[in-house]
């Protein structure tokens, strides 16, 4: 089998990044040469690379599902958020500048070329590549410079599967209205229909799959499960709301339990960082944006961010600055990380955010928890990282502008490469690492700490608790559910010899107005 295949959506967050990662790992455990392919990414979730690119943090763990490590290759554009206007753009995974949604408008053009030579080069090497989408095929808006959506099945020649969220409500008006929408070429390369997350009765919804294949031409080839302990690596904002618990809530080992109030950042990076939290039993993990959960919960995280200098700004807004110096002085629980790590400091000296708003360098006044001065430099470190924190070796990845130049606290680790790293106050615990807890030993050893502080006397961490074991297990369920619920021999002629050649086209009609 060679090939390759465009996972789209109807909408964003229909669930395309998991569809293609089941589908990845489908392949992959029957010994397909298989890699995932997303042409341009708008996330502030990202993972680096080997050899120090960034990419979305979906095409890391679709990378996983196929038996690869993450590559640059995988996600050649991304955009990374910095303020509702203006986003950084990462072009194989190298930092290429600022834009504005007219400029990308027009830069999407020169783009296309450096996807299309990606995914050829990915199709010579591979057997078969599964490309996903960008929120809706059918932003006939930004059609004509689309390089993600329908521009890039167009341009590869390759097939369409158009997947609707029924979880959502409406998945049939979406899945009809949004072929409806696609131009007479576009509507050909759609080949066929997944319903996802559905959690109902199949007997109800066969009526409707049976009208919309009758109205559309195409064959519904799968109506996959919602898996509701499908949580690890969530990319979406809508991933993080307010008040949602960050994964299952698991038994506790001891009698008691921990309760982590993360704080949810407008401009919120590298989520996932809470995530191996989350994993261990007994831990509660919830975002929250207001002071009394902040002052009530055993642990205040202050996760990263893209715009550290603004979300310290709106942290003050709410009045959890104040919260979080009272927990300070208390000697209550606060992590902080990248960002959030910045933001505990005494002072920032900005030469770079305020300079993309359009202003000169200026000195930002931190919360003042810890003995810190940051330096924001204008070249970006983007880097894996080893290290030995306390008896344990741990590794993870850094992604800032933002450079430590005085620290007034002993080390929270030592980088193999660059040295003393992050900070230990009086319960209190700062780093510049992304995915330093999801090392399984120094993550339980940290919450031992935390659980003293926050006199918690009979909570108890399990010996077992495998962050990474959790995340192959997901992608195993995934592919478990594409292999029962999707047509895989149909998937797999589309992925071989594209749609059919007499793929029909949907026409729209408008009844009359009642007179």
């Amino acid at each position: 089998m060679r090939g390759a295949i465009l996972v789209g959506g109807t909408t964003s967050d229909a669930g395309k990044s998991l569809v293609v990662a089941g589908l990845c790992r489908s392949l992959a455990r029957r010994g397909v040469s298989v890699a995932p392919f997303k042409a341009q990414n708008m996330s502030n979730n990202s993972v680096v690379t080997a050899d120090g690119g960034e990419i979305g943090r979906a095409q890391g763990m679709q990378a996983q599902a196929c038996g690869l490590e993450p590559s640059t290759r995988f996600n050649p554009v991304l955009l990374k958020p910095g303020s509702d206007r203006r986003s950084a753009v990462v072009v194989r995974g190298r930092p290429d500048g600022w834009i504005g949604a007219a400029d990308y408008h027009e830069r999407r053009a020169a783009l296309a070329a450096v996807v299309q030579d990606e995914l050829s080069a990915l199709r010579a090497d591979f057997d078969v590549v599964v490309c996903e989408g960008a929120g809706s095929v059918a932003e006939i808006n930004l059609r004509d410079t689309d390089i993600a959506n329908m521009g890039l099945a167009q341009a590869a020649d390759i097939g369409v599967l158009l997947v609707g969220d029924i979880d959502r409500g409406g998945v049939l008006a979406h899945l009809l209205g949004t072929m409806a929408a696609l131009s007479d070429d576009d509507q050909r390369r759609v080949a066929g229909f997944v319903v996802n997350k559905f959690r109902g009765a199949r007997s109800i919804l066969q009526p409707g799959l049976d009208t919309l294949a009758e109205r559309t031409g195409r064959p519904i080839l799968g109506v996959l499960p919602y898996l509701d302990d499908l949580w690890l690596d969530a990319e979406d904002s809508l991933s993080s709301p307010i008040g949602r618990p960050v994964g299952p809530s698991t038994p506790s080992v001891g009698r008691d339990r921990l309760s982590v109030a993360a704080i949810r950042l407008p401009r919120l990076s590298n989520s996932t960082d809470l995530e191996a939290l989350a994993c261990e039993p007994g831990v509660d993990v919830r975002w929250v944006d207001d002071i009394a959960s902040v002052t009530t919960a055993d642990l205040a995280v202050l996760p990263g961010t893209r715009a550290t200098v603004d979300d310290l700004a709106w942290v003050r807004s709410r009045g959890l600055d104040d919260a979080l110096r009272e927990r300070a002085r208390a000697r209550r629980p606060i992590i902080g990380i990248c960002g959030g790590y910045q933001m505990l400091g005494e002072t920032i000296v900005d030469g770079v955010e305020s300079r993309r708003a359009g202003g000169g360098a200026r000195v930002v006044d931190g919360l003042g928890i810890l003995d810190l001065t940051v330096r924001f430099e204008a070249e970006k470190t983007v880097r894996p990282v080893t290290g030995t924190w306390g008896d344990h070796r741990v590794q993870g990845y850094e992604i800032h502008h933002g450079r430590v130049v005085d620290n007034g606290h002993r080390p929270l680790l030592t980088d193999d490469e660059h040295g003393p790293e992050g900070s230990v106050g009086d319960a209190v615990w700062g780093t510049h690492w992304h995915g330093l807890l999801a090392n399984d030993a120094a993550r339980r050893a940290l919450l031992v700490e935390v659980a003293t502080a926050a006199e918690r006397a009979d909570f108890r961490v399990a010996p077992d608790t495998d962050v990474e074991a959790a995340r192959v297990s997901q992608l195993d369920r995934l592919a478990d559910a594409v292999d029962e619920h999707l047509d895989t021999a149909a998937v797999e002629a589309i992925i071989t010899d594209g749609p059919p050649a007499t793929a029909s086209v949907v026409r729209t009609t408008v009844a009359p107005s009642p007179t």
